[in-house]
């Protein structure tokens, strides 16, 4: 097997797939696929290929995203899909999404395949101060592309043809029932202070939201790209997309494990006032700290369906990335301290030094 191929009955299947979809290549040959880890809902490769094109002998990189055996978050890749062609015409930098395929005997299970945008890497929301010196530059580019994806009529959209549109004064709800149902079906302990966040966020909550939007639902430090000159040029991990409230992303955003814990800078990038202002600029949404109040306490109750939905499918075996292991416990004791220290005071508790 070629060091370049980690697993070559999947390069081989997928060339044989790639053939009867690419109408102008030929003698296509997969010269590296490599497994990218940390994905809670599809498993992630980087692929090469190689083909006769009308240049002669062409190259091009690809991204394939298969379902798993089991998958942390229910997602379905039709809306993740067509969530990324919905970003045409934005001014995202949304990778090309190129084919979607619902039959599983391709590659022994559902996958699409998008283009691979070349020359970016992540930001490591433990280690933001890496992006020195373009942490303002990116900054401004992080809150700008997060307004503009706010800013997307989803009535027009493909997404809208994938899923149901809430009511304005209903997102909330949809959102906090299924998050509760997460942490509710698959904690193997109990969980007393994310059930107190939610009895709170029930009895308290946001109004309205000013607009629906397309929500990318994972929007953070860690699922954009940067070329390490001051530019964002990827915005990755739609897999979790819905229309929604823009505020619910707005707070995930900014929420502090993914911020570096910073509390000056919002996402460990921007100063908060000029962060806002950016925001509301491009998205056209008046700031209202009362809504952004709400959906930041749920971000971190989001979160902890996620962990928690992570360390059962580890310990059942379902799913064997280490990732998914560290995820239950050290970013669930992150935001279980998050979600204590924002409810403490609501409640005149003062939390220990």
């Amino acid at each position: 097997m070629p060091e370049a191929v980690q697993d070559q009955a999947l390069a081989d299947a997928f060339a044989a797939y790639a053939e009867t979809r690419m109408a102008d290549a030929s003698n296509i040959e997969v010269t590296q696929l490599a497994r990218i880890h940390g994905g809670a809902s599809r498993e992630t490769f980087t692929v090469d290929i190689a083909f006769d094109g009308s240049n002669g002998r062409e190259t091009k990189g690809l991204i394939l995203r298969k379902d798993p055996p089991d998958s942390l978050i229910d997602t379905d890749r039709k809306v993740e899909f067509a969530a990324i062609r919905s970003m045409t015409g934005a001014g995202i930098p949304a990778p090309d999404a190129l084919f979607l395929e619902p039959d599983q005997k391709h590659l022994g299970a559902p996958f699409f395949v998008m283009g691979r945008i070349e020359g970016g890497v992540p930001v490591n929301p433990f280690r933001i101060e890496e992006v020195e010196p373009h942490r303002e530059a990116i900054g401004r580019q992080f809150f700008r592309h997060l307004g503009s994806i706010a800013k997307v009529d989803p009535a027009t959209s493909p997404l809208a043809d994938e899923i149901d549109t809430p009511s304005p004064d209903t997102c909330w709800k949809r959102e906090l029932d299924y998050w509760e149902n997460e942490i509710d079906t698959n904690a193997r302990a109990p969980q007393p202070i994310s059930k107190a966040a939610i009895r709170h966020l029930r009895r308290n909550p946001p109004p309205p939201a000013q607009r629906l939007s397309i929500v990318h639902g994972d929007y953070r430090s860690g699922n954009y790209l940067h070329d390490s000159a001051g530019s964002i040029n990827a915005v990755l991990d739609w897999e979790m997309a819905h229309i929604g409230d823009p505020y619910e992303d707005l707070a995930w955003a900014t929420d502090p494990l993914w911020s570096g814990s910073d509390k000056e800078l919002a996402a460990g990038l921007l100063p908060w006032p000029e962060a806002i202002a950016i925001w509301q600029e491009t998205s056209g949404c008046t700031f209202d700290p009362a809504a952004f109040e709400w959906w930041s306490i749920f971000a971190s109750v989001k979160a902890m369906g996620i962990w928690i939905s992570s360390a059962r499918a580890f310990a059942d075996g379902k799913n064997d990335d280490p990732i998914l292991a560290w995820s239950g416990w050290f970013t669930h004791c992150a935001h279980e301290l998050t979600l204590a220290s924002r409810l403490a005071p609501k409640y005149g508790v003062e939390m220990p030094a």
